[in-house]
């Protein structure tokens, strides 16, 4: 019995040092993330976000933060796959846009969740990410070029029935 618990204490005391070095990975605070984030941060707090539900269609790129709707991924009927599944008890959803001005934008959520913009019948790849925990009002950003072309944005993977997304040119 002795030699058990030494096995069962070494185990425990692995699988935490584990954990600590995936969090220790990740960063945390606002200062974390790879570029100023001030702008985004504030349009994702801002009290006029647009609600949107899920399947939405706008006319322009919004001038302020939304507010996304989400659904079970099963009945968010996605236009196209997401490059990542979600995972089961999380939430996704998606609205169109029609054709900004060509140009490098971020993309900036409140809360952790995947996103695929698709354009022109393709899924575009960012030009770059950045997220960190522990930052009031944002959890990620992500920067992708847009041709003057309507696009679809797609989040799944969700802890939350909603999440607000902030859409703005690149500084």
């Amino acid at each position: 019995m002795r030699y058990d618990m030494r096995v069962l204490t070494f185990l425990a005391a692995l699988s935490f040092s584990a954990t600590s070095a995936l969090a220790a990975d990740e960063p945390s605070g606002c200062d974390k993330f790879k570029w100023p984030i001030e702008r985004e941060r504030a349009a994702l707090v801002a009290p006029d976000r647009a609600r949107l539900a899920s399947g939405s269609e706008q006319a322009t790129l919004p001038s302020t933060a939304i507010t996304l709707g989400l659904v079970a991924p099963g009945d968010a009927k996605l236009p196209t796959p997401p490059e990542r599944a979600p995972k089961d008890g999380t939430f996704a959803g998606f609205t169109s846009i029609k054709a900004p001005k060509a140009g490098l934008y971020t993309i900036s959520l409140s809360s952790g969740a995947w996103i695929d913009v698709v354009q022109d019948g393709h899924v575009l790849k960012p030009a770059a990410f950045s997220g960190a925990t522990d930052c009031d009002g944002i959890r990620k950003t992500v920067k992708y070029q847009l041709s003057a072309q309507p696009f679809v944005l797609q989040v799944s993977g969700a802890r939350e029935n909603s999440l607000s997304i902030a859409i703005l040119p690149a500084e």
